[in-house]
């Protein structure tokens, strides 16, 4: 998933007792929400070493079980990767970060944001990530035997979503041989990647680093894990961030067993929180300039009229390669990272409307760790997303959900509606699943962060899970973009810096606002950005954004989830 942050000074922590704990208890059993445990794991070991030479990095590889009720049966590795604290003399202990996706490989994309995390954070904290289970760099889901036959696979299908029944009858077929090749290649992998169980490898990276309990920072699908994590290890939780978020009840269909008659991301309202976000760029867009906003028609309304000028002249000819599916697809994934890729989006859309193939947009350096460029095929996020939450398996029924949703949400309907289309052919079912309960008493609150437009996770799903969760706050953010960490706030950040140092959270009902809106001159937040009546005093100063970076983009047709 992801980039961007802000930063300011930082603070004296206070509850010292849940800080430096360096003890490694060995031999645990994994302790569950409903008072059972699964067998005895050992902890594992991390023996770290410079990720590559003179890098500021660490990395580190660890075996944990393929399944947790048989710990002495068959193991996979887990690719980690750390960077210490700062300031040594202060640390507190280990910040654990997930970059979402599902399909977020932690061992690239940690190290290439690491400037996104506040000052304070990066002094206080080692923060360590990691590959999940069937990810990346770690024990991977592959059902290729080559990268050419992925990337023919790729391109047997329509970028984005199928328009028109010969492309959905091609989807539908890709679908089908993908499931096929997943099922020959390595199904006892395929039922041992759910959520539930990458829950427990963090448990188990918990225990291997010495901390007495988890901090955890996670976005988008990392909010899932970390809920999830919270249910099953409630008296582990110290501070638990929870940034861009996913309902856990919709995720899950309700914990039902019925046959799903609707997709994940139509429950949790992806396309409808999609459509927001796109009306309020090209609001922004038209309130702008064209030296500003290339795209810019003179005023909101003719900007979106021009928009959907452009999307119906695509559906009748596209420009090169560029279709209409594959641009409502990229409009949706360059609206997670606001800053610089809304200007970038602006521009090709322009070029599309003059009839011109766009440039592609540079790609970020690759960060100092060994693979920087792992297999990350469509099925590793469709092996989690499909064997968690229940999906149609009738490929019929997504075109119907689709046109539905299109007329509350448009375009964008249509685009998350077929971002599940996998799962109908998918072989697997998750053999260790968690659904819930989501309301276990946990042994301190956790902090839920969400955007008011957001072109993946509603504001609604953070609302949804700050209620269902046992002790949780919600910290709203007046922002276009996915997730706050980047799309930044100095209020956001000064708000999280201090709930993970000292445990404070913001005060019930605190909205923050986004440093720097799209098109708009930079300029320092008033008070923070905060609106309630706390100040911001005692935090320290507050400085601009002066990190930067692109989003890491998993699968730019479909884009990051």
């Amino acid at each position: 998933m992801l980039i961007p942050t802000a930063r300011r000074r930082g603070y004296v922590a206070v509850i010292t007792a849940l800080m430096t704990c360096s003890t490694m208890w060995t031999g645990q059993g994994l302790a569950a929400a409903d008072g059972s445990s699964t067998p005895t794991v050992p902890t594992p070991e991390l023996r770290w070493k410079a990720c590559t030479a003179s890098s500021p990095f660490d990395c580190a590889t660890v075996k944990v079980p393929l399944d947790y009720d048989d710990p002495g049966g068959r193991s996979i590795e887990l690719a980690v990767v750390r960077r210490k604290a700062t300031r040594s003399d202060q640390r507190i202990g280990t910040l654990f970060f997930n970059p979402g996706g599902p399909g977020g490989p932690g061992s690239v994309q940690m190290p290439e944001n690491y400037e996104s995390f506040p000052r304070e954070v990066r002094e206080r904290f080692d923060i360590v990530s990691w590959d999940p289970r069937g990810i990346g760099n770690s024990t991977a889901v592959n059902c290729f035997a080559s990268p050419e036959e992925a990337a023919e696979w790729n391109a047997s299908k329509a970028a984005g979503f199928p328009v028109g029944a010969k492309e959905r009858a091609a989807f539908a077929a890709a679908y089908e041989e993908l499931g096929r090749r997943c099922a020959q290649r390595d199904p006892e992998l395929l039922r041992h990647v759910s959520t539930a169980d990458t829950a427990r490898d963090l448990e188990q990276l918990r225990r291997a680093v010495g901390d007495q309990q988890l901090t955890y920072y996670g976005i988008s699908y990392g909010t899932y894990l970390g809920a999830t994590y919270a249910n099953l290890f409630p008296d582990r939780v110290r501070a638990m961030v929870l940034d861009a978020n996913w309902d856990p009840r919709a995720w899950t269909n309700n914990a039902s067993d019925e046959p799903a008659r609707t997709t994940s991301f139509q429950r949790l309202g992806s396309g409808r929180s999609a459509a927001q976000t796109v009306n309020r760029f090209l609001t922004l867009c038209g309130s702008a300039t064209t030296a500003r906003c290339a795209f810019s028609a003179g005023s909101p309304e003719a900007t979106r009229d021009k928009y959907e000028q452009l999307l119906q002249r695509l559906r009748k000819e596209p420009v090169g390669t560029w279709t209409y599916a594959g641009t409502v697809a990229d409009v949706v994934s360059s609206l997670y990272v606001v800053q610089p890729r809304a200007t970038q989006l602006a521009g090709r859309l322009q070029d599309l409307w003059q009839g011109r193939v766009p440039e592609p947009s540079p790609l970020p350096p690759p960060p100092p760790v060994p693979d920087p460029n792992p297999y990350l095929g469509e099925e590793q996020a469709t092996a989690v997303l499909c064997g968690d939450s229940p999906n149609p398996r009738d490929p019929g029924t997504y075109h119907t959900l689709a046109e539905a949703a299109a007329t509350t949400a448009g375009d964008t309907g249509r685009y998350w509606i077929w971002a599940s289309a996998g799962c109908a052919a998918w072989p697997a079912v998750a053999a260790n699943s968690y659904r819930g309960p989501w309301n276990t008493p946990t042994a301190n609150p956790i902090l839920v962060i969400g955007n008011t437009d957001d072109p993946s996770t509603p504001l609604s799903a953070a609302k949804a899970l700050t209620k269902e969760l046992a002790d949780a706050r919600l910290l709203t953010h007046d922002a276009i973009g996915h997730t706050a960490l980047f799309n930044p706030s100095s209020c956001v950040n000064a708000r999280t810096s201090r709930y993970l140092i000292d445990g404070s959270l913001p005060p019930t009902g605190t909205t923050c606002r986004q440093d720097v809106l799209p098109f708009s001159a930079p300029q320092l937040a008033e008070s923070g950005g905060n609106t309630t009546t706390a100040g911001l005093a005692g935090l320290g100063a507050v400085l601009l954004l002066t990190g930067g970076g692109l989003l890491f983009a998993l699968r730019r047709c479909r884009g990051d989830r």
